[in-house]
Formats: C-alpha cells, structure tokens, sequence
C-alpha cells in the first residue's frame, strides 16, 4: 500500500504550471516530497493522540482512531531479534534499526523461562530504587530503561560506538542468543521517497524501477499535493502558489475532523 510518486509529481506540476505559476524541478521535488512525508506521518500521531483523549466513545471517534491505527500500522515491525552490546544489558537500538522511530515493546525470553516476558520501561529516577532492592525486577519481571550515552565503550568484541539510542535491560540477559533472547517491537520512519529520472533531450523523464514511492496511506495523496505545492510557492516566491495550497490543505483538515 502506497502512493505512487510519479502521480503526485504529474499533479503538483499540473497545478503549478497552471496560469504560469513556476516550475517544480526534479531536485525540488524530492527535497520537498521527503518533508512532506515527514510532515504527514508525524501528524498520524497527533491526530491519533488527540482522537483518543476526546470524552465518550461515539462510534465516529472509534471509527477515526481504528482509521488512523491501521495507518501507523504500516510502519510498525513486530518481534524484531535484537542482540547486546555486552553482559550489562545494553543494547544499541541505532546500531541495529537504522530507520527507529519509536519503541513500542521490548520482550525478553531467559533460558530458564517458559516463555518471552514483557519487560516493563523504568524511568531513570527509578534505576536506583531498583538497584537497591533487586527484588523488584526478575527473569520473571524484567525491567529496561532509555539510555542517552554517547561514545566509544569496550565490549567483549572490541570498541563499540554509541550513538545515543540505547536501552539497558534487568536482569541481564545474556548476549548469546542461543541462551537469551531479546525482542523488540517498534514504529520506523517511512522510507525516503525519490522521484527517479533520466535525461533525454535535455529533459528529465520518469525513471520508475528506480524511483521510490510515498510509503504513505493513499487517502494522503491529496495531502502530499498540497503540502509539496505550499513548499514549492515559497521556495519560487510564488505565494498565490502556497495560499492555493494551503487553503486546499486546511480543506481537507477540515473534511477529515467533521
């Protein structure tokens, strides 16, 4: 499920070209349809946050917040292997899922359990309370906290670099996998869209085995038009351009929350 970037391309040129408002080039676009994206998938969670706190339960609330979780849904990765760093539960969440988003769920299985447990997230302020009364997390209750460092660290294996998204599992799981196994649940980003293209006579055509679509929900296509066009009448000056766009847009917001 997808929207094709060649037919969002052929739109925002059809518009923009309408009454000589300017010309989008390929470079533009790529560079505008990439925020654009962002832009959109960021607002999924906006709207479903906003949705879900509204009192009551009317049937066109559930309705908008199932619509917007089968949306998230596309971008969600369930039971993911992950390995550790080394024997004091760190895990580097960036040096494994390069497009991270948000953690959803870490599981953990020890080799002495029947079954994967899910581990509880602890808030720093909380580490030393747990640290000091080791009882309150076990192989049966496990327990991980967000970690921010940063930097080279020895492991078992050699140096290893930090890059600020790490997660520090208790009790410690063992980094064989063969003996424990951690699992991570998560929401990535949306792949890079590119509109591809080869020059002929000078001109630029679709080079579509190349190219890489909207990972998008297709309800959003007409979104991604106008949000490309609003940024395409301020990169030009052309702001008749960004008022059309933006009216459009507010349009569609408009239909989406009656």
């Amino acid at each position: 499920m997808a929207v094709n970037i060649n037919t969002v391309y052929q739109k925002v040129l059809a518009i923009a070209n309408k009454e000589k408002r300017g010309y989008i080039t390929p470079q533009e676009f790529n560079l505008f349809a990439d925020q654009a994206q962002k832009e959109i998938f960021e607002q999924y969670f906006y709207d479903l946050n906003q949705f879900k706190r509204i009192p009551g339960n009317t049937s066109n609330y559930a309705d908008m917040v199932d619509y917007l979780e089968d949306k998230v849904s596309l971008f969600t990765d369930f039971e993911t292997n992950i390995t550790l760093v080394n024997d004091d539960g760190l895990v580097d969440l960036a040096d494994q899922i390069t497009d991270l988003y948000r953690l959803n769920r870490v599981t953990v299985k020890y080799l002495e359990s029947d079954k994967a447990v899910v581990a509880e997230q602890s808030r720093l302020q909380e580490m030393s309370i747990y640290n000091t009364a080791l009882s309150t997390h076990s192989k049966k209750r496990p327990v991980y906290r967000r970690s921010g460092t940063v930097g080279t660290i020895g492991t078992p294996t050699g140096p290893h670099t930090l890059k600020g998204q790490n997660i520090v599992i208790l009790p410690h799981p063992s980094r064989d996998p063969l003996i424990d196994q951690v699992r991570i649940s998560y929401t990535r980003f949306p792949k890079k869209p590119n509109w591809a293209y080869k020059i002929i006579n000078q001109k630029p055509f679709y080079d579509g085995p190349n190219s890489t679509n909207f990972e998008l929900h297709p309800s959003d296509e007409s979104e991604l038009v106008y949000r490309v066009l609003f940024m395409a009448g301020v990169a030009i000056e052309k702001p008749q351009l960004s008022q059309f766009a933006a009216q459009s847009q507010g349009a569609i917001i408009q239909q989406e929350k009656q």
